[in-house]
């Protein structure tokens, strides 16, 4: 069960994680990324989070615990929610020196 716990919480992370970098990226406006700002690196970097949520997803054995790794998963999306929504990458981007988006 800590196993579906972590994975699912991880999975929860990186999924919301790469939804703002996915969203912006393909809608062309530049978002702090690790990478670089640019749409491309972002629309990119979100696919990537997508696929590492789900390779995360298939060794949790999330049919044996539903319910912990449903609300293992919500709380990882809430996390990650609340650092974005907070200015989080903004604040990031910031902190390590890196260049700021173009408005």
């Amino acid at each position: 069960m800590i196993q579906a716990i972590l994975l699912t919480f991880l999975a929860g992370l990186m999924m919301f994680n790469g939804m703002p970098h996915f969203v912006q990226g393909i809608s062309a406006r530049e978002y702090p990324n690790l990478t670089g700002n640019s749409p491309m690196r972002n629309a990119v970097g979100g696919l990537v989070a997508f696929v590492i949520a789900g390779a995360l997803i298939v060794p949790a054995h999330v049919a044996a615990h539903p319910w912990p790794a449903a609300i293992a998963g919500v709380l990882g999306a809430a996390v990650m929610t609340v650092f974005h929504a907070g200015g989080g990458a903004f604040r990031l981007n910031r902190r390590f020196g890196k260049p700021m988006p173009k408005a």
